[in-house]
């Protein structure tokens, strides 16, 4: 698990009472296409500057360590491969209450870790005030460190995708000119 950026320092969301947004990569870099989350919110940290109050987080296949980075969030913007059978590179879009139920089929180990995750947030009157998944289909789960030519072409897209959501969250969004 990697902080790759927090834009607002944790003592002045605690001071609001709110802990902002929280970008969360997840997959397993070493299953190629798995990594697809990953590799987006570092694209988004590298490319993008980001308003207060958004936190980026590489969480890999973390699971419940977590729990103290969801909990009692405004809103959570899931970054991750999904299977759902549509062609590979298609993106997809979860809100809220779609969440749970799509990760209740098991695609990767740290599919059914978000899954427990929300449940044990929502037992504790902890859980995020709303949640986003930004998915993209898998081509290949292979071993490999490489993302696959289609996977790795449509990353961009994927950015574009969560870029869209920040912007409806009303959060300042500004890309990094090269």
């Amino acid at each position: 698990m990697q902080s790759l950026a927090g834009t607002s320092p944790d003592i002045d969301r605690k001071a609001t009472g709110s802990r902002g947004v929280l970008v969360l990569g997840l997959g397993n870099i070493l299953l190629q296409d798995e990594g697809v989350g990953v590799r987006a919110v570092e694209a988004l940290y590298r490319d993008y500057r980001l308003g207060e109050g958004v936190d980026v987080l590489d969480g890999g296949t973390s699971g419940m360590a977590l729990l103290d980075d969801i909990r009692n969030r405004d809103h959570v913007i899931v970054v991750d491969a999904v299977k759902t059978g549509r062609p590979p590179g298609s993106v997809v879009i979860l809100v809220d209450d779609e969440v749970p139920a799509f990760f209740q089929s098991k695609v990767s180990p740290h599919q059914l870790a978000l899954s427990d995750l929300l449940a044990v947030l929502k037992l504790t009157g902890e859980q995020p005030a709303s949640i986003t998944v930004v998915g993209m289909e898998p081509q290949s789960l292979d071993i490999g460190l490489e993302l696959s030519e289609l996977i790795a072409a449509r990353v961009e897209t994927l950015v574009n995708r969560v870029v869209e959501q920040l912007r409806l969250l009303g959060i300042a969004v500004e890309a990094v000119s090269a």
